[in-house]
């Protein structure tokens, strides 16, 4: 039925990995800045990247480049000792 390349199923785990991390969330079972968060959210949008060896996409790489950058930014911030948000 499908014939799914080593870079589809890469990217089906990326994928589920990022929404697996946003249910987490919503769910109130992680914090957005915590370290299992932003790690699930790294390496599943890296995974949705790889999966663009097969067919690229402008708009996909777009979302999940900036997805990294603003992940890595968050996970420097949390090392750095400054992840935690003030409640005002």
């Amino acid at each position: 039925m499908f014939d799914l390349q080593w870079y589809d199923w890469i990217g089906i785990a990326g994928t589920l990995m990022v929404l697996f991390a946003y249910f987490l969330l919503q769910a109130g079972r992680l914090q957005g800045n915590g370290l299992l968060f932003q790690l699930l959210n790294l390496v599943g949008a890296g995974g949705v990247l790889a999966s663009l060896y097969g067919t690229f996409n402008v708009a996909v790489f777009l979302l999940m480049a900036l997805w990294i950058v603003i992940t890595v930014y968050g996970l420097v911030r949390r090392l750095r000792g400054r992840g935690t948000i003030d409640s005002a």
